[in-house]
């Protein structure tokens, strides 16, 4: 009975260690809606990594100090919303970033989908 159980822990530690190599690609969804979400902050991610926040270019890692000092500004602080408009092929890991900024500022986080072709 014992070598089942190391025969089953075994694989557990490999699939612990194959998973944190897989990477995910997500497409975004389609939609044929013309009507956008009002927002009051945006975030754009294009395919070749640069990054713009409320149309001025950023760095990544200065997207959350950005988002902070441009809420504190703002008056209706408890409804903002960030809108998250990226192109096809930016990786999901970014977005996801961009989502937990959006978290941790306790803001609602909006993906913006693609027209349907």
């Amino acid at each position: 009975m014992s070598s089942l159980t190391d025969i089953i822990f075994l694989l557990l530690i490999f699939f612990m260690l194959t998973s944190s190599t897989v990477q995910i690609n997500v497409e975004l969804a389609e939609s044929n809606s013309t009507t956008l979400s009002p927002s009051d902050l945006v975030v754009m991610m294009t395919a070749d990594g640069k990054t713009s926040f409320n149309g001025k270019k950023i760095n990544t890692s200065e997207l959350k100090g950005k988002v902070r000092s441009t809420l504190s500004g703002m008056d209706n602080k408890e409804n903002a919303s960030l809108a998250i408009v990226a192109e096809v092929g930016v990786p999901w890991k970014k977005i996801n970033d961009a989502m937990k900024v959006a978290n941790s500022l306790r803001l609602k986080a909006h993906i913006a989908t693609q027209p349907i072709k």
